[in-house]
């Protein structure tokens, strides 16, 4: 199953699972509607549900298995859909804020090793949203690699290109056309047997025809036109779903990101993909320097200088604003609600496996 991204360490889980879980087939989410999964193991592809028990103990929606999750099949049931009884750690996770008023996690797709940020080359290219879909990569643990899509389109991309060189630090960049293939070999030359990419973006940014050129010919994905009064675009695809490329690599496209609020376990921390900033902090007067009105702020400096650009300095001051607030909503309340409900499965488990000890004596 390395073909499918199965590396050790999901293996090492696998056979820790023989102490409360016995003849568990391992399969890996390719695509989730409504409560059906279509997964893809050693017997292929097939239909599946999740488990009552899974679903109980899951602390909130994050928990549940989302396309690229790898999952524990019930071995001893052949009809579909087969029972979902177990979701494998995640190496790497792209989470959101949840859209809307709730302060809860949206995972929107796991176990992916690069994520493919595509922007299209228009007058709708906004840097600032890719500065939030990189720091939103990193936090997740996986690579960022930007991609400015429709150069065939743009007269002069030079500088467009150069307004994302300076947001982009040590992301990789690469120029793309799908209608005429240029960058398109840049793309698979990332895409290694085993390892999984994401493709992420707004709508109508070529993510759909991007897929269908890496999938070499074969037109999977439905694509759809640009409207040319804003130079906006249509949701042509409507779910994630994971595809096996002809390099053995996994890719997994997603419909078009109307929204993408910061999510991450430690609010507390600084925004993700801004190393200048990072680096200017340490040379600070004061550890906790706030980089307001602080004597001897480095960052304050920097921009002063024009070292560090005003409108850079913003962008992180207001991610940054973003996150302070998420930490104001995930109170200590919340995470007390989450640790006793923590507290309640493991004593939920504890009860179970005092039953079993007891109907094998």
């Amino acid at each position: 199953m390395s073909q499918l991204g199965w590396t050790s360490f999901f293996e090492s889980q696998h056979r820790q699972l023989g102490d409360h879980l016995e003849n568990v087939i391992p399969a890996r989410v390719v695509l989730a509607s409504r409560g059906l999964l279509h997964v893809l193991g050693p017997h292929g592809t097939r239909r599946a549900v999740l488990a009552g028990k899974l679903r109980h103990e899951a602390m909130d929606a994050s928990e549940l298995p989302v396309v690229g999750d790898w999952v524990g099949l019930r071995g001893d049931t052949v009809a579909e859909p087969l029972p979902v009884v177990h979701r494998f750690q995640r190496t790497s996770s792209l989470t959101r804020k949840e859209a809307g008023r709730r302060t809860r996690p949206q995972v929107l797709v796991a176990n992916v090793d690069t994520v493919l940020i595509v922007s299209a080359l228009t007058a709708e290219l906004n840097v600032r949203r890719i500065e939030r879909f990189v720091s939103t990569v990193l936090e997740g643990g996986a690579t960022p690699v930007i991609v400015l899509n429709k150069a065939d389109l743009c007269e002069n991309p030079e500088p467009l290109f150069n307004a994302v060189t300076e947001v982009a630090g040590s992301t990789q960049m690469i120029i793309t056309s799908a209608a005429t293939g240029a960058g398109i070999d840049t793309i698979r030359a990332l895409a290694r047997r085993g390892e999984t990419l994401a493709m992420v973006g707004a709508s109508g940014v070529g993510k759909s025809a991007l897929t269908n050129c890496l999938l070499e010919g074969e037109a999977h994905q439905r694509e759809g036109a640009v409207r040319a009064a804003d130079e906006r675009g249509k949701h042509t695809t409507t779910h994630r779903e994971l595809f096996v490329l002809p390099s053995g690599a996994l890719l997994v496209d997603t419909p078009g990101l109307r929204e993408l609020a910061l999510w991450s376990d430690d609010v507390a921390a600084s925004p993700r993909g801004f190393d200048e900033v990072d680096a200017l902090t340490e040379a600070c007067a004061f550890r906790d320097c706030k980089h307001e009105t602080e004597p001897g702020c480095a960052v304050l400096a920097a921009v002063a200088s024009g070292e560090l650009s005003e409108d850079r300095f913003l962008s992180w001051r207001k991610l940054e604003a973003e996150q302070q607030w998420l930490l104001a909503r995930r109170g200590p309340g919340t995470e007390e609600a989450r640790q006793q409900k923590q507290r309640n499965r493991m004593m939920g488990k504890i009860s179970r496996q005092v039953q079993r000890m007891k109907g094998n004596r």
